[in-house]
């Protein structure tokens, strides 16, 4: 159930807003142009545009959510890592313990790299 919960979550997060989107991406991290404008150019390619003082909060806004994504990769790999310690503790209560709290820690900082991507998203689209 909370897979299911987590898995159309982290779709919603992966949906792109981009108005030319481009294949090439790396393990659907966003680009840093994801909030810029696009143009299309002679050839019919989209190219993002950007404007230096009026657009840094935009990039700035796109590495931010990158960052993001990545914390919420290592949030899984580490309740992954925890829950193989859980398995095999062997009935030791301290790795058991230990594992118990990097779990619900682990949890705890999904959650709000959830929440803080969902502002980043929202702030980030308003923009553009």
């Amino acid at each position: 159930m909370f897979a299911a919960i987590l898995i159309k979550a982290l779709s919603l997060f992966a949906a792109s807003s981009d108005p030319c989107p481009s294949s090439n991406s790396f393990f659907g991290l966003p680009h840093w142009w994801k909030y810029l404008g696009h143009e299309t150019d002679a050839l019919g390619r989209c190219s993002p545009t950007f404007k230096f003082p009026d657009d840094t909060l935009a990039v700035a806004l796109a590495v931010i959510d990158i960052l993001l994504r990545l914390a919420g990769i290592a949030a899984v790999i580490s309740i992954i890592i925890a829950g193989i310690g859980y398995i095999t503790a062997a009935g030791s209560a301290d790795k058991i313990t230990s594992s118990r709290k990097r779990i619900v820690n682990s949890l705890i900082g999904l959650a709000v790299v959830l929440v803080a991507s969902a502002a980043v998203s929202f702030i980030g689209n308003s923009l553009g």
